[in-house]
């Protein structure tokens, strides 16, 4: 298939086949194609959490409005942000460019320092709004790679983020979760997995100038 038709057979998959898994190369793909999204200044400041165990994922489903998605796929996909944001992590950035491409300090010095600068100015709701957004960029990266790869997934925004914060243990890690992708398989009984896509005409959504 070619991309387009790719991401025209994807969809919000409402009903995962529970015993059917990823194999463990599909979830590494996931796992690097998280780590290579493109995020603001290459600054990584989200982490994502897997969580394979049934149980601990049927306790998750209250939490999630009864979607059962979040149980019944092979893997949920917890995308996290971080509680805080400082010239630790600017630094730990910086520090692995050198080690990764040997720049020499004197050349980075003068953007570490803009970096530096542009973070200590920002204020903490700013900083969750803007980490927040790098999140959605990381969801839509896993989205196109589970559409190429052909793993079903459903983002999901619908669940209450203090409780499955408290739930995964989240807290002590420092982290935030701020949006949910249940992966797997579809059902052969998902009804919504043979319903056209719904979309505008190109005319309606693209402006060509």
């Amino acid at each position: 298939m070619s991309i387009i038709e790719k991401l025209q057979w994807r969809y919000a998959t409402k009903k995962f086949d529970a015993h059917k898994m990823l194999s463990e190369e599909k979830l590494n793909t996931l796992k690097e194609a998280f780590n290579l999204t493109a995020l603001s200044y290459g600054l990584q400041t989200l982490k994502l959490v897997i969580v394979e165990d049934k149980t601990l994922r049927e306790n998750l489903v209250p939490l999630a409005y009864g979607q059962r998605q979040v149980a019944d796929a092979s893997y949920l996909l917890v995308l996290c942000i971080q509680n805080e944001i400082d010239e630790k992590d600017v630094e730990a950035h910086f520090e692995t460019i050198k080690q990764v491409r040997n720049t020499p300090e004197a050349i980075l010095s003068p953007f570490k320092s803009q970096l530096n600068s542009t973070i200590s100015k920002m204020p903490d709701v700013k900083k969750s709004d803007w980490a927040t957004k790098q999140a959605y960029i990381a969801l839509g990266n896993l989205m196109t790679v589970c559409a190429v790869e052909q793993i079903d997934s459903c983002p999901m925004e619908g669940f209450v983020p203090q409780e499955l914060d408290k739930a995964l243990g989240l807290d002590a890690m420092q982290l935030s979760s701020v949006l949910l992708l249940p992966v797997g398989y579809r059902a052969d009984d998902d009804m919504f997995a043979e319903l056209k896509k719904v979309r505008q005409p190109l005319s309606k959504t693209i402006i060509e100038l």
